[in-house]
């Protein structure tokens, strides 16, 4: 019974834009996090479906159930492994059962279709048969990829050796191999749980999305530097910093939530990080000429998006316009603080977003706004990049990369940028996605505006020009 009550607990809140979907199931403290995320996940997915039944059988006019608590009801009754639970649900839900499965046949028959996934509309859809593999990243910190092998072996893993294509991600049950890309990235069945195992719990593995390594794995900072993790909750990219680092020099990590701060502290210390400096601020009401940060070097950006490339989400391909303007703006803003630090030299910038929106066009606004940076051709044999003219970005994708999708932009502080970026202006202007007029003003956000790397959305504003004195004729 507690599992349907949180995982309504947590749509109703993620409907209200109280915080991305998985940090909401986090924050939950549920004991069982990974059963409550799929059904959660899967109950979003297929929302429109779970609507459409539970109208049309009147079911909460007839129960009394609110409608979040009867969609992941329905949902598991229909669609998943069946009810979890006993008592009044359960003796409510069988009652009603007849009923709904009757809608559900109904649906497909007048639709055409055999199959629950064939009901969704085409963008929700997952390719028939997808899986994405489940990526386990060696903590360093603890241990070595030799090691962690040679364990898993005698565990009753077979090792398969490095990767030398994608293909060779689609991985049997006990099988893993070694990422054809990130040394240490090991890639196991997509049915592979490891929040029981020992070498989890222990903190020498981080179960983390091989998109999401890409961002610390391309910034790259030395050992030793000052970094920065401008929104830096949960923790995996964290933790990831800190192990390329060797855990020597300052990592500062802000967030403004204090219950994932929380949540981070623990993932960190498990993981054995000790070079952080965790802050509970707002990144954007950072001084970057306060003497601690005048050595920071490096600066990892991944702050809040619509969560698009996030595959459980419902309706991918598409989004609420002026909420995409909004974080756009937020977006921008992050990144034109960022590179007010003073000894900055490379900044990485990173959303979890399939949006050009999110992505391209924030990156084109802030080098139209500063000529002293310039992108950095990225991995030329990762095999999706940057919508055109920004080929130097990356791209991730279920398809094209088996990874959750995600995007990627290196910048770097170059005296000679400037006649680059002119140039690619130039480009960015016969493009499909140039910026309108309402976009390149993206960062004339209100200053005060207490929206922060850790909130849904942001609010955007329009900056005022001062009117020019025309010059009177002589």
């Amino acid at each position: 019974m507690a599992l349907y009550v949180k995982a309504a607990e947590v749509l109703e809140k993620a409907e209200r834009k109280q915080g991305a979907l998985k940090t909401l199931v986090y924050d939950s403290k549920f004991k069982n996090i990974k059963q409550l995320f799929a059904l959660v996940c899967e109950t979003q997915r297929f929302s429109s479906v779970l609507l459409d039944i539970i109208e049309s059988t009147k079911l909460l006019k007839q129960t009394k159930l609110k409608l979040h608590l009867a969609q992941v009801l329905v949902y598991d009754l229909l669609m998943g492994q069946g009810l979890k639970c006993g008592g009044s649900f359960k003796t409510t839900m069988m009652k009603h059962r007849p009923r709904l499965q009757a809608e559900l046949a109904r649906m497909k028959v007048k639709r055409k279709v055999s199959r629950n996934e064939d009901l969704l509309p085409a963008e929700a859809q997952l390719p028939s048969g997808e899986q994405l593999p489940r990526y386990v990243r060696v903590n360093t910190l603890k241990t070595t990829v030799e090691d962690v092998v040679d364990y898993l072996k005698r565990d009753g893993y077979t090792y398969q050796g490095q990767a030398s294509r994608l293909d060779d991600l689609t991985l049997k049950e006990k099988s893993f191999v070694k990422d054809l890309l990130l040394p240490e990235l090991l890639v196991f069945s997509s049915k592979t749980d490891f929040h029981d195992h020992f070498l989890y719990k222990a903190g020498h593995i981080i179960l983390q999305d091989k998109a999401s390594c890409l961002p610390a794995y391309l910034l790259k900072p030395p050992s030793g530097s000052h970094v920065i993790d401008a929104c830096a909750a949960p923790g995996n990219k964290t933790s990831h910093l800190a192990a390329i680092m060797k855990n020597k020099g300052k990592l500062f990590a802000f967030d403004l939530d204090a219950k994932r701060l929380a949540t981070m502290s623990t993932l960190l210390l498990r993981a054995g990080v000790t070079c952080q400096q965790l802050a509970h601020q707002d990144f954007l009401k950072v001084n970057p000429d306060s003497p601690q940060y005048k050595d920071v070097e490096y600066v990892l950006l991944d702050p809040s998006c619509s969560g698009s490339g996030m595959v459980c989400l419902q309706d991918r391909s598409s989004a609420d316009q002026t909420r995409l303007a909004s974080l756009a703006a937020f977006q921008l803003r992050c990144l034109n603080h960022a590179v007010r630090f003073p000894r900055l030299k490379r900044l990485v910038y990173s959303t979890c977003s399939i949006h050009s929106q999110e992505n391209e066009e924030v990156i084109t606004a802030f080098l139209q706004q500063n000529s002293s940076f310039r992108l950095v051709p990225l991995l030329p044999q990762w095999p999706e990049r940057g919508l055109a003219p920004l080929s130097q970005c990356l791209r991730a994708s279920t398809s094209k990369t088996r990874t959750h999708g995600f995007f990627v932009a290196l910048l770097e502080k170059h005296s000679e940028a400037l006649s680059s970026t002119l140039q690619l202006a130039d480009q960015i202007r016969s493009t499909p996605f140039y910026l309108s007029k309402k976009t390149v003003a993206l960062e004339a956000s209100d200053p005060e505006d207490p929206q922060t790397p850790n909130t849904e959305d942001a609010p955007s504003g329009k900056r005022k020009r001062p009117k020019r004195k025309k010059k009177k004729m002589e």
